[in-house]
């Protein structure tokens, strides 16, 4: 997918830096109205992460959600995790969305 996110590029850093720090090996999307155009100056960001094995990631996500709500980002990060959405979810998801981090090289 192209990078059509729709973010300045100083929230970009903040976020990225914590998923670096909280979620190093999740393939991180966004998604939602930053991802179609939609959105406007305080729309929320919308992430789903997806584990290597496309699991629940326990503590990490925990820890990454309230390290974005402690956080000086000035917008709403809204972070889900894959492994929990229902299936028709993800569908949606995946017509639309750019990546963010990437996961682990496969072996």
């Amino acid at each position: 997918m192209t990078d059509r996110l729709d973010l300045p590029r100083r929230y970009r850093h903040m976020v990225e830096t914590l998923l670096r720090e909280h979620v190093p090996d999740a393939e991180v999307w966004a998604y939602g109205s930053r991802i179609n155009g939609e959105n406007h100056e305080g729309s929320d960001l919308d992430l789903v992460l997806r584990s290597p094995t496309l699991e629940p990631l326990g503590t990490a996500f925990t820890d990454l959600v309230e390290a974005f709500r402690e956080s000086n980002i000035p917008i709403l990060v809204q972070a889900f995790e894959w492994a929990t959405l229902p299936e028709s979810f993800r569908r949606e998801i995946a017509r639309g969305y750019v990546v963010l981090q990437k996961g682990p090289p496969q072996s």
